[in-house]
């Protein structure tokens, strides 16, 4: 729309049918914005359960505004037509004067159609004004004061470069001869006030008022995009400062536009560059883009993990949220998103993925069980050891007290709650403990005090090794010096013993010579006998504590149980144990050592007299040699009750044993193991069909050269 304020108005060419027409025109006019605002809410009606309930009444509204301007248009029709027929009307009498009445009424439409012209302009929200070409304002509307401060005749009359401190002078200047070309300008401006430092936007429409061909002035029309403006602004700050990477894409997966951090994310130094990129050049696997999307997909909004293509080839991580964007009808036009770099934290997890796995390979290399017991007696972590050590998995372990296990060591527990305390730092304590298969066990448990980040206690970390074994060599090492020391002892009071032993041997016989009383000869017959048999027993205890000579030698398998039997004779004797030793001739010799064999034997003996004390109060012990292809074998059989199958397997182990605390240390077997290994020989147990056990050594036979 043109303005021009100082040329008068043009009369209107007499047609005689233009006010019919116009008036028609009018009409149809009206009617067709009544109707085609009546079809837009219409259309709209059924949207309206889609959109928020405060939007709504935009179609009504619409309706609403149609109809009021209608009803204005009509109003301002009405006053145009009076006024054309008092125009047409001078017309008529052109060369006449015209009456005070006539000129008193066109006087009063002129200004009541100034002064609705005012009302219709002031009633915009938007601001408008003319301005000449030299700046100064011949009209404003309400929201130009409203902006400025300043009332209307303030305003009107006062230059434009007076109020403005943006855009300067020499700017307008610039384009003013552009616009005097085209006579019309559409855009942003930005405009600064000189009483105020806030910045405002305004779309705008300039339009040149012309008389004749000539640009007189200018109408100005703008919008208010200020509020716009800086959400615009503050969201592309946000944008570029952002350091999550952010992405507008086609469904195709074709990058629109990205950040800055994203650009540096894939190691490009251009957005350029990056947004030239094909979507298969993103993709770091093979398969459709990454950034796209499905042809049935619908747009929501999609959280995963994407892997895309670095610059420089090497694969980088993204979590990668996005959603649609859709136009008026609502298909979808592109998709936007965020992509945050999850490389370095994927890296940090594979990190600490393989410190946990060499954290758990290590503990479960430990010899020991590694317990971690919170403040409220809980376990929070055990090592799998615990099914070897103290027979309970780690899971049947694990959020239990330590009081709630039905076998837990009194010890253990005073040794946790005197570091949980402060008592100690650091402690460790020895103590004996119920295995849950029912055996007792030694243990050793080292605790210490377990901070968290804050340096406070928050529990305690306990080491706990079975030192079964080492007790039992401790104490077998002490048998052993002690043997040692007996054997030597024994040697000692051997000597001691063969020289009135020898004297009572003599002596008895020269007085058996010489006594001639029957009696008395008797008594000195058994004397010399007794005498004799002391004197056998001293050689085979000087036999069996001599040091054994280095290597083997041939021997006589019964010469050397007859030696053990002797030696152990009268703990048979006393505990009513027969032995039936059977002599077999033609029994060739072994090799071997007799001083280790006798040992052998002798732990035989021995346990096969206990095994019979433990089921009855007497009983007997079967002694048999006999040859094989090269080999040697004696057997030794009693008449207890046998070994339990599930014992078989495991008798001949270290420490093993089945009879009560005190009673052995579960090595005499193990040693002959060893020893017949030593011989290249073995040692066999079985339960004989008869009942009772059979342990049967078996030798290489000595060849005879």
């Amino acid at each position: 729309m043109s303005l021009d304020f100082d040329s008068p108005p043009r009369a209107p060419r007499p047609t005689a049918n233009f006010d019919k027409e116009e008036s028609q025109l009018w009409r149809w006019a009206l009617l067709f914005m009544i109707l085609l605002a009546s079809a837009l809410a219409a259309l709209m009606w059924e949207r309206l359960e889609n959109i928020p309930f405060q939007l709504r009444a935009i179609p009504i509204g619409i309706l609403v505004l149609s109809i009021l301007f209608a009803v204005y248009a009509y109003g301002r029709r009405r006053e145009v037509t009076e006024l054309k027929g008092l125009l047409r009307g001078l017309q008529e009498h052109v060369g006449a004067a015209p009456s005070e009445e006539q000129l008193d009424q066109l006087s009063q439409v002129i200004m009541r159609s100034q002064r609705n012209f005012k009302e219709l302009i002031d009633s915009m929200d938007d601001p408008a004004c003319a301005v000449s070409l030299d700046g100064t304002l011949r009209t404003v509307n309400r929201r130009v004061a409203e902006l400025t401060g300043l009332r209307y005749s303030q305003l009107v009359g006062s230059n434009v470069y007076d109020l403005l401190e943006e855009p300067a002078r020499e700017d307008l200047q610039r384009g003013l001869g552009r616009f005097l070309e085209k006579k019309r300008w559409a855009g942003t401006v930005r405009i600064r006030l000189k009483n105020s430092s806030r910045l405002l936007y305004f779309d705008s429409v300039v339009n040149g008022i012309l008389k004749g061909d000539e640009v007189v002035g200018v109408s100005v029309l703008g919008r208010d995009v200020t509020e716009q403006r800086e959400k615009e602004l503050r969201f592309t700050e946000l944008f570029e400062t952002l350091q999550e990477g952010v992405y507008f894409s086609t469904p195709e997966g074709q990058l629109l536009d990205a950040n800055p951090a994203l650009v540096s994310m894939l190691g490009y130094t251009e957005k350029r560059e990056l947004l030239s990129a094909e979507p298969a050049e993103l993709n770091f696997d093979s398969g459709p883009p990454v950034l796209g999307r499905a042809i049935d997909d619908r747009g929501g909004i999609r959280t995963r993990e994407v892997k895309l293509r670095r610059k420089d080839g090497k694969p980088a991580i993204f979590l990668d949220s996005s959603r649609a964007v859709w136009d008026t009808s609502g298909n979808i036009i592109r998709y936007q998103g965020t992509l945050v770099d999850i490389t370095e934290k994927r890296n940090m997890e594979r990190q600490l993925a393989e410190q946990e796995e060499f954290r758990s390979r290590l503990l479960e290399s430990f010899p020991d069980l590694i317990l971690v017991v919170d403040l409220e007696e809980r376990y929070t972590f055990v090592s799998s050891r615990a099914v070897e050590i103290i027979g309970y998995r780690p899971d049947e372990m694990f959020g239990r007290k330590i009081s709630e296990l039905a076998d837990h060591s009194p010890d253990m527990l005073s040794l946790y709650q005197t570091i949980v305390s402060g008592k100690q730092v650091v402690g460790a304590a020895e103590y004996g403990a119920r295995h849950r298969d029912g055996s007792w066990r030694t243990m050793r448990a080292a605790g210490s005090q377990l901070v968290d980040g804050e340096g406070k206690i928050s529990g305690v970390i306990i080491s706990i090794r079975d030192i079964t074994i080492e007790r039992k060599l401790e104490q077998q090492i002490v048998e052993s010096e002690r043997f040692a020391a007996m054997g030597a002892m024994i040697g000692g009071v051997a000597h001691e013993l063969n020289n009135p032993l020898t004297s009572i041997l003599g002596v008895s016989e020269l007085l058996q010579d010489t006594e001639t009383n029957e009696t008395s000869r008797k008594q000195l017959v058994m004397l010399q006998q007794q005498a004799r048999r002391a004197a056998e027993i001293v050689q085979n205890l000087t036999y069996f504590s001599r040091p054994p000579a280095p290597g083997k030698s041939r021997i006589n398998l019964v010469e050397v149980v007859e030696r053990t039997l002797n030696l152990h004779a009268y703990s048979l004797r006393k505990n009513n144990i027969t032995v039936d030793f059977l002599k077999e001739a033609g029994v060739p010799y072994a090799l071997g050592d007799p001083h280790q064999l006798m040992q052998v034997f002798l732990n035989l003996i021995v346990n096969a007299e206990q095994a019979i004390r433990e089921a009855r109060d007497r009983g007997a012990l079967r002694i048999r040699l006999g040859k094989g292809d090269r080999t040697v074998w004696v057997s030794f059989h009693d008449d207890g009750p046998g070994i339990a199958k599930e014992n078989l397997a495991s008798i001949f182990d270290p420490f093993y044993t089945t009879k009560r605390p005190g009673r052995g240390t579960g090595l005499g077997l193990s040693i002959c193991k060893s020893v017949m290994k030593e011989h290249s020989g073995s040692v066999e147990a079985a339960n004989a069909p008869e009942g009772g056990a059979i342990f049967t050594v078996t030798l290489p036979a000595a060849i005879v050269g």
